[in-house]
């Protein structure tokens, strides 16, 4: 892996980690309560409302940077 392609891998991870609080409001997944565990169909349903509405966040920052 070339230094340039590590650079950007770290630039996504802090836009990702940038943007958490915004997709996690979009997304709108509650909180799991304390001792509480996801079957392995809940936490894929999870994950792809939360990369949903990264992919939203993410275009609703850049509409408004235009």
């Amino acid at each position: 892996m070339s230094a340039e392609s590590a650079d950007r891998q770290q630039q996504k991870v802090r836009e990702f980690m940038n943007l958490l609080p915004l997709t996690l409001a979009i997304a709108g997944v509650p909180d799991a309560a304390p001792n509480t565990f996801f079957s392995e169909s809940q936490m894929d349903a999870r994950a792809t409302t939360i990369r949903l509405a990264y992919k939203i966040a993410r275009q609703f920052i850049l509409d408004i940077a235009k």
